[in-house]
């Protein structure tokens, strides 16, 4: 048993990989930036060891390159891998909307839900908190097929949704009222089973896209 004041290795190490990964995914740390054991270490208050255990769990989830000695690259987001999310994201989604047809009330307001809280948090300049409920919204329309495989596929996109999010928000001081109003659009055409809503989420994914590219 470790001392009462000791933290357990195991949370000590939950905590050195939550406070990592949080800063890789909202750009804090950025793609291409070398980063150490000590200072994340002085960062959240405890040894190398839990750190190093840390780093090991994000080289495993592709966040992060360790070079002995000489620390952990944090690895960018690659062209590639920005043309292949949103194509995959605009298969499983448009299909989502296909599959849905009319929206029931429940989702609708759901969605609505979310595109207040994106006023809220774009109002508040939490830009971290924006990209989350992004997510949520997409992902309410994946949630609704009833497909677990559907959704579990467009879960794990959800590490590089949230840096590309990121990335997007911060090309364009003007992303964030265009996202909010092309939510809304979609929100509608969905409620109404208008068969344009594949097209309006194809253009909304499109205009992230172009954004992203051009950063790159």
């Amino acid at each position: 048993m470790p001392p009462a004041s000791a933290e357990p290795r195991a949370t000590a190490t939950e905590r050195a990989y939550a406070a990592t990964k949080e800063r890789i995914l909202d750009g804090r740390y950025a793609g291409g930036e070398l980063i150490s054991e000590g200072d994340v270490a002085a960062l959240v208050g405890l040894s190398r060891t839990p750190v190093r255990e840390a780093f090991l769990r994000l080289e495993a989830e592709g966040l992060l390159r360790l070079y002995p000695k000489r620390g952990a690259l944090v690895v960018p987001v690659s062209a590639a891998e920005v043309e292949d999310v949103i194509e995959t994201r605009l298969l499983v989604e448009r299909h989502a909307i296909e599959r849905v047809g009319r929206a029931p009330s429940s989702l609708v307001a759901r969605l609505e839900a979310e595109i207040a809280a994106q006023e809220r948090f774009a109002a508040a300049g939490d830009a971290r908190g924006f990209v989350e409920s992004d997510r949520r919204f997409h992902r309410l329309l994946v949630e609704a097929t009833g497909n677990a495989i559907l959704l579990a596929l467009h879960d794990s996109l959800r590490d590089r949704q949230a840096r590309m999010g990121m990335t997007a928000l911060s090309a364009a001081d003007e992303r964030g009222a265009e996202i909010v109003a092309e939510h809304r659009a979609l929100a509608a055409a969905v409620a109404a089973g208008d068969p344009a809503a594949g097209e309006l989420l194809a253009a909304h994914l499109e205009r992230t896209l172009a954004l992203l590219r051009a950063r790159r």
